[in-house]
């Protein structure tokens, strides 16, 4: 008898089998994916839009056909035609299974929205941008001199700013004589200079002297997020920070699943490329809204991203950097006009810089780490780790440094977790487990209140608790350990074992039940074995990587640890250190950069001379590839245990005592490691 197709929602990861002529809707609801609807499913809202994906999908083991959806139907028709939908959008409510599909769950159509965690960090930069401001009186035309409109206007750049030569395009020239003699031939033009050498572009021109700013944008385009930094470039304020999905984690949440994609999808890499162009675009005009700026005001945009999103940003095949020696179309900083990029939001004709690639897997977003780290200036030997989908590690100081990056894939985003979700008002984000009761407190994002103090549903308030994400699911693992509930080989123990039928069995192996809400219509939120799973094989990864680092360098231990990205913020180091996703250093060693990558583009777009910097450092950095690196199998392996096989973590074990039950699959659930955990208490 035929299965039922089987539908895959993403960024969520949840999956189900439904019979076909399933409202797609109503399969959400039925998986507890975060689609909103506020019309009952009659058409009329437009909240529960959805983009299908086609092709094949080999991280999810799905072939997605035409026909896999219904026929768009008379209702979508009448919608689109009143207030329009986005190229492949459809309707949930309308959208009917056929077939084995993959849908895309986009951000404004989710009721909880993306906390997308990379908020500007403080910094101070010396204001040196390429794009400026200059107000100039040109001299007006003279029949007896005849010289055109540009030329008097270079000749006063020159004049009164000493700058020796400008160019504009045609766009610029359309402009140029209406704006000179609106303004009775005062006006401010935006000039870039992408070297001190080369012919200043006029970007913009304004009528006398032009007093709204001038903007740029900071952008860490990022596996599973975009994030923006809106950021005046005469003051170097943020004025706003935006994120939201990168829309491509429909064609695969980690990087290789995307190679895949467009290796087995002709076409594929374009639509990722006008996926993610356009996600750019809602995001620019979204930032310059909140900031109540007008966006053609944003004349330069500064990109860090990993050589994937590079290659798919570019619009480039990504397909060699799905194999060996994992080539890259280019690794030097590129500046480019924003027309080509089809940057459509923003000023049309706003200059875009990208930093450099370090190798074919560390991309520019990880010089973008090492621009604002500087690990290279460190007197002592500090790691620092970017941790995401695709984690980036430097090691260095003064004299050497070295990078590699590691595919941790997005266990680490809340993917690929049982009751996972990206981090929005609902997820729990903080987690401690009493090792005496077993029982757990957490704090749900949007709330300050943790779980066991008074007020705490209220103030949650009528979305309830939604899941649990990536800093929550990494807690959590960490505190069953803390707590007794989870050996060292990473194994659950039973309610028998461990004392607690808070321990739930699932099958041959168990669940620690952080919070049942089914009597109330809400999720059960627990961590499985197969949680437990993703997170080893996740920070197994990561620590293999800085591991690796550590050999080139010949040492076992390095002085500090500075964690990057949003989980650098967000995870205490104790938490990182239980679960050994880094090497054993002093707890009071383990610093946040917050969104380093992020502060990096951020200092590029502010200093030009921090562009020829990161260039340099960049040349200097020695590549360590994990992928051919024969010892990387060695490190992952011994780092499955937690924290670690063979590394006694003696840093740890000053601050924390952890127990050592030893848990097995056998119908009694371990009961000896319970037998001696329930003498220690």
């Amino acid at each position: 008898m035929p299965q039922d197709p089987l539908v895959v929602f993403t960024p969520s990861g949840k999956r189900g089998r439904f019979p076909a002529g399933t409202p797609v809707l109503t399969a959400a609801r039925q998986l507890g994916v975060d689609l909103d609807s506020v019309c009952g499913g009659r058409g009329i809202c437009s909240k529960c839009q959805i983009s299908p994906g086609y092709g094949s999908f080999s991280k999810h083991g799905v072939t997605v056909h035409e026909g896999a959806l219904s026929e768009w139907n008379s209702v979508e028709a009448r919608y689109d035609a009143k207030r329009g939908l986005k190229p492949g959008r459809r309707l949930g409510c309308q959208a009917q299974i056929r077939g084995d599909v993959v849908i895309d769950v986009p951000a404004e159509s989710q009721v909880h929205k993306q906390v997308v965690r990379k908020a500007a960090s403080s910094r101070v930069i010396a204001m040196d941008p390429a794009t400026k401001l200059y107000f100039v009186e040109v001299d007006a035309p003279d029949m007896h001199e005849p010289t055109g409109d540009l030329e008097r206007l270079a000749r006063a750049l020159r004049r009164e700013w000493s700058i020796d030569a400008i160019r504009a395009d045609l766009t610029l020239l359309a402009k140029l004589q209406p704006t000179l003699r609106k303004g009775k031939f005062q006006v401010t033009v935006a000039l870039h200079r992408a070297g001190a050498d080369d012919p200043a572009q006029v970007l913009e021109i304004w009528p006398g002297l032009h007093e709204d700013g001038l903007y740029g944008l900071a952008i860490d385009l990022g596996s599973t997020t975009i994030a923006a930094h809106l950021t005046d470039l005469v003051t170097g304020e943020v004025k706003a920070s935006a994120g939201i999905m990168n829309p491509q984690i429909r064609f695969g949440e980690d990087l290789m699943s995307r190679v895949s994609y467009a290796m087995m999808n002709p076409g594929g890499d374009k639509e990722m490329t006008a996926a993610v162009r356009d996600a750019i675009n809602t995001l620019a005009q979204d930032i310059a809204g909140e900031a109540g700026i007008d966006a053609r005001l944003i004349v330069e945009t500064v990109f860090v991203c990993n050589p994937v999103m590079h290659h798919l940003l570019l619009g480039i095949d990504p397909v060699e950097l799905g194999q060996a020696p994992f080539a890259l179309a280019t690794s030097n900083s590129l500046t480019l006009n924003a027309r080509e990029l089809d940057l459509s939001a923003i000023n049309a004709r706003a200059q875009v810089y990208i930093l450099p690639c370090i190798a074919g897997h560390v991309g520019a977003d990880c010089a973008g780490v090492a621009l604002s780290e500087e690990p290279g200036k460190s007197e002592d030997l500090v790691l620092v780790v970017d941790v995401g989908t695709n984690a980036e590690i430097l090691l260095g100081d003064r004299t050497r440094v070295l990078a590699c990056s590691s595919p941790t894939g997005p266990a680490f985003e809340g993917a690929q977790i049982s009751s996972g979700q990206r981090a929005a008002p609902g997820a729990i984000e903080a987690i401690r487990i009493d090792p005496d009761t077993k029982e757990p407190r957490f704090r749900v994002i949007g709330c300050e209140t943790w779980s066991d103090e008074e007020g705490f549903f209220d103030e949650v308030g009528a979305g309830g608790i939604t899941g649990i994400c990536g800093s929550g699911i990494i807690e959590a693992v960490a505190e069953l350990r803390i707590a007794g509930l989870l050996d060292d080989s990473g194994l659950l123990g039973s309610a028998e074992a461990t004392g607690t039928d808070r321990m739930q069995a699932e099958g041959r192996t168990h669940a620690y039940l952080i919070h049942d809400g089914t009597d109330d219509g809400g999720p059960r939120v627990t961590v499985t074995q197969g949680d437990i799973r993703a997170i080893q094989l996740a920070k197994s990864a990561l620590y293999a990587g800085a591991r690796l680092l550590m050999d080139e360098r010949g040492v076992d231990k390095v002085d500090r640890v500075v964690l990057a990205g949003a989980f650098g913020a967000h995870i205490s180091p104790l938490h990182a250190m239980v679960l050994g996703m880094i090497p054993d250093v002093p707890i009071d060693k383990v610093t946040s950069a917050g969104n380093a990558a992020g502060t990096g583009a951020r200092i590029a777009l502010c200093n030009v001379a921090a562009r020829r910097e990161i260039e340099r450092v960049v040349g200097e950095i020695t590549k360590v590839e994990t992928a051919i690196e024969p010892r990387f199998q060695e490190h992952f392996v011994a780092a499955n245990a937690i924290p670690h096989k063979t590394d006694p973590f003696p840093e740890l074990a000053r601050v924390v005592s952890l127990p050592h039950p030893h848990f097995n699959t056998g119908g009694d659930g371990g009961a000896e490691g319970g037998r001696r955990r329930r003498r220690r208490a």
